[in-house]
């Protein structure tokens, strides 16, 4: 069996090695502003899930700046990704986010915008933006399923019914742009089969995917449900199990984005076995190699 791997979907679109850099572009989310809530979805932090973003103090540009030079000093890196991460970011008047967004593609290093959203932010006005955008410079939009499951979205506190993300992803493909689906694999209540039926379904209204290890973090609610027992977190042995699983189900072509992630250490509460990048990836890459799941665009199993 194939997996089609980000890495090389960016060596076949754009022929080297690219990278992403976290942007801040200063917005809120309906899920803390008053509109839908105001404490947030149960596992997002108060940084929004953007803790490895710059500082929303400076301006795009010089928060492209910044990140360029760490990376660089790192790598040979010359192409990057423009990508607006914490809290959701078409939530702003049009006009601001025109502005930010041709000020994030306008140097010619950066080969694409992506942008992390919520479904039910994405009015008429915001699509002919992306569409806009999208005839310039290649868009991705990230939007935060995370779940099918009906129980699972009220627990989490998600606040859009799943015709909304269905919706979201038809206007979006429809103009040209593509889509990546955020899922979370161990919510609380979840079984085994809700969770491939979330991947499957994602897949199939994505043009990629984040696969994503539920981490709990200190001062989320979802913490607070931790600490008092109310369910417990997936092992690393469980987690590369259903990943595999998960891999299998997703349609063929379907670019995985992202195989865990990693909370920031200075808030992780569990599982703390995933703070250990290296050896959570050698792990996954092991387990993957002995159910003979090779990179690549194709499946060899059908």
């Amino acid at each position: 069996m194939y997996y089609y791997s980000l890495n090389e979907y960016l060596q076949k679109t754009f022929g080297e090695k690219v990278y992403k850099i976290a942007l801040d572009g200063g917005m809120t989310c309906p899920n803390r502003d008053g509109t839908l809530g105001t404490r947030g979805c149960i596992f997002c932090s108060a940084g929004g899930s953007g803790e490895f973003a710059a500082s929303r103090s400076l301006s795009v540009t010089d928060q492209l700046w910044q990140a360029k030079q760490r990376i660089i000093r790192k790598t040979d890196c010359k192409r990057f990704i423009a990508y607006f991460q914490p809290f959701t970011n078409t939530y702003a008047d049009t006009d601001y986010l025109r502005r930010i967004f041709y000020e994030a593609i306008a140097p010619d290093d950066i080969v694409a915008l992506s942008v992390a959203t919520r479904p039910d932010c994405l009015p008429d006005e915001a699509l002919d933006l992306l569409c806009e955008l999208n005839k310039i410079k290649p868009v991705w939009i990230e939007l935060g399923l995370q779940t099918i499951r009906k129980r699972s979205a009220e627990y989490i506190r998600r606040g859009y019914p799943l015709e909304v993300y269905d919706n979201a992803s038809i206007a979006l493909r429809s103009r040209g742009i593509n889509v990546i689906t955020h899922i979370i694999l161990g919510l609380p209540g979840e079984s085994r089969d809700d969770m491939l039926k979330s991947v499957s379904y994602a897949g199939e209204r994505s043009d990629g995917i984040k696969l994503q290890l539920l981490h709990v973090l200190k001062g989320t609610d979802l913490y607070e449900d931790y600490k008092a027992g109310l369910f417990e977190v997936l092992s690393l042995e469980q987690y590369v199990d259903l990943l595999c699983d998960c891999i299998e189900a997703l349609p063929p072509g379907t670019v995985i984005h992202r195989l865990t992630g990693d909370g920031d250490k200075r808030l992780l509460a569990a599982p703390m076995w995933s703070g250990d990048k290296k050896h959570v990836l050698n792990t996954i890459n092991k387990a993957l190699r002995e159910r003979d799941v090779i990179q690549g665009s194709q499946y060899k199993k059908l």
